[in-house]
């Protein structure tokens, strides 16, 4: 699952955390389900304040749950880009694959264990808090978030792609098959399962009791069976590709833009005669950083002037639009998703200078002719 337009809230452990919009909507949603829970308790301010408190700090545990997932996965070697907070809680963006089973099992079981454990905590916070202020908001609060921890604990595994129980399946499937392929399979496809008996239940509760709430289970199962799909889209398009790497679809020696130019200097220079919609963007050293389309040179509202430099045009390429030619190509497609003429992966060697350039239109013909059982990049020696 790759988020746009997120809010970067910093580093925690080393791992980027950032936040995006719909995550206030979750903030929004919890506040008032626990200011609901609360009603009695307190007077109206105070029970307000506990219901921000309490649902911030849910989000907090949300966080925690994922950070448990990435700093596992980067002990064992599997690069993290970064956690995103968003409507339906967090997710992990790893730009690796677990390397055996052990791994994956490890990696999927930490995050469950995380959340039980800040529901004990907080049921336990709850204890000593009801010896001070039996049945007060803050006990209340603390009640609340210990069972919404226990309950994400055990929905996650629940047996199904992309939810830890799926990913604990593929990983037994795997250690016990050797084969990655029928692991990630079944994962996927218990997930689409489950995500179609959520969406029902959720049409169920709607019908027959008119409970709204019921809507909430809809999304999750429609949300659950689209991540499964994918999920399964991709085993097979591994399959299908393969050993092919990066260095086997990318253009090599690929016209590229300085970023000092101006604009002037690079609507004169030779590569306005090419027939390449986008290039990348190299600094003094030959760096690959951003990337630039003829596209971007038309966003500023007032129209580029001959002044303005690439740099200042340019997009930033993220971490994982930047690989080595040995790289799995399975691997980068499923980090990544390029906008045709507007994204690439910049190809870089053991120096970070740039080496190859692979666009959308690079990865969408090497799946078809995967797909149809061909080479992923045509010879250069035809019959």
């Amino acid at each position: 699952m790759q988020l746009r337009s997120t809010v970067p809230l910093g580093r925690i452990a080393g791992i980027r955390v950032a936040a995006h919009w719909s995550a206030a909507v979750t903030v929004g949603l919890f506040t008032w389900i626990l200011a609901t829970y609360l009603r009695g308790t307190a007077g109206a301010g105070i029970i307000w304040a506990a219901a921000i408190a309490g649902a911030l700090g849910l989000v907090a545990c949300l966080l925690a749950h994922e950070l448990a997932h990435s700093i596992v996965a980067t002990r064992n070697g599997i690069h993290v880009e970064r956690i995103v907070l968003w409507l339906l809680g967090g997710a992990s963006e790893l730009t690796d694959e677990p390397k055996d089973a052990r791994t994956d099992l490890r990696v999927a079981l930490v995050g469950p264990a995380t959340s039980l454990l800040l529901g004990v905590l907080a049921y336990g916070a709850a204890a000593v808090s009801s010896v001070f202020s039996p049945g007060g908001p803050v006990t209340a609060t603390l009640v609340w978030l210990a069972t919404v921890n226990v309950v994400l604990a055990v929905f996650n595994m629940l047996p199904g792609a992309p939810l830890d129980g799926g990913r604990v399946v593929r990983a037994v499937i795997w250690w016990r098959s050797g084969d990655r392929l029928r692991a990630a399979t079944a994962a996927a496809r218990t997930g689409q399962v489950l995500g179609m008996t959520l969406a029902g239940l959720g049409s169920a509760e709607i019908i027959a009791f008119r409970d709204f709430s019921g809507l909430w289970l809809i999304l999750l199962g429609w949300f659950l069976y689209s991540a499964a799909n994918s999920e399964l889209t991709m085993a097979g398009l591994r399959h299908r590709l393969g050993a092919t790497t990066i260095g086997d679809v990318m253009t090599t020696a690929p016209r590229m833009a300085d970023a000092a130019w101006t604009l002037d200097q690079l609507l004169r220079s030779d590569l306005v005669y090419t027939h390449h919609h986008l290039f990348p963007v190299v600094d003094q050293n030959g760096h690959p950083y951003a990337v630039l389309a003829w596209a971007d040179l038309l966003r500023t509202r007032a129209g580029p002037h001959p002044g303005l430099r690439v740099a200042d045009l340019a997009r930033p390429l993220p971490p994982a639009a930047i690989a080595h030619s040995d790289d799995l190509l399975a691997d980068v497609i499923s980090r990544i998703v390029l906008r045709p003429n507007l994204d690439a992966v910049a190809v870089t060697d053991s120096t970070g200078r740039l080496t190859g350039l692979v666009t959308a239109t690079d990865l969408a013909l090497a799946c078809n002719r995967s797909a149809l059982g061909l080479p992923a990049r045509p010879s250069t020696n035809t019959p």
